[in-house]
């Protein structure tokens, strides 16, 4: 049974026995980070059409790929980002299928290397409802950095339409959920969020 089947945060408390904690915001005030010329132009063209198709894979591949593409850059390609890979770490959990997106700080591009620190699953409309998925692929994350020798304290993820951002964040047992809603345009508030998370020592 793969990540799809966690339909909200009570199945994935349950699942995981964790302690969710809704509130502000728990990043601290980053810095923005301009996108590069190339993001710049790129989302001068999808942002539009995304907004009239309203697709999933339209949202992915014309605003979600192309952001985290330019945090990679951003942090001179000392990051990894994955799309659509199959992240299986323990199927008697439910803990197996694909993630949407999956970032590491590792330069290895071929397979994912541990660790693994942001988790992005991307919706048509209702961020809601990524939610329960987001976070057990978040607890797969933090279980497969353990089983590599690479434990890391917290686990980032955010559920997305491209338009409109969420973050989370995993400590041990304790998932936060900032309840703020983060708009994109302007995309440079986006990109410091995620540059920072990227980095963050852990």
């Amino acid at each position: 049974m793969p990540y799809s089947q966690f339909k909200t945060i009570a199945q994935a408390k349950a699942a995981f026995q964790l302690t969710v904690i809704e509130g502000s915001r728990f990043l601290p005030e980053t810095s923005p980070v301009a996108p590069s010329p190339t993001l710049w132009d790129y989302l001068q063209e999808t942002l539009p059409i995304v907004a009239s198709s309203g697709s999933e894979k339209a949202r992915s591949e014309g605003i979600i790929y192309p952001v985290l593409i330019d945090v990679r850059k951003t942090l001179n390609r000392q990051v990894s980002v994955f799309s659509g890979e199959e992240f299986n770490v323990d199927e008697s959990v439910g803990l197996n299928g694909l993630c949407d997106f999956l970032l590491t700080r590792s330069k290895e591009v071929l397979e994912i290397e541990a660790p693994a620190v942001i988790i992005v699953e991307a919706k048509k409309t209702d961020l809601k409802l990524g939610l329960g998925q987001c976070i057990a692929e978040m607890v797969a994350a933090q279980r497969f950095n353990e089983e590599q020798g690479q434990p890391i304290s917290t686990i980032y993820g955010s559920i997305s339409n491209g338009n409109q951002w969420q973050f989370l964040k995993l400590e041990g047992m304790t998932l936060f959920i900032d309840l703020t809603v983060y708009p994109l345009p302007p995309v440079e508030g986006i990109l410091g969020d995620l540059v920072w998370m990227a980095q963050a020592h852990s």
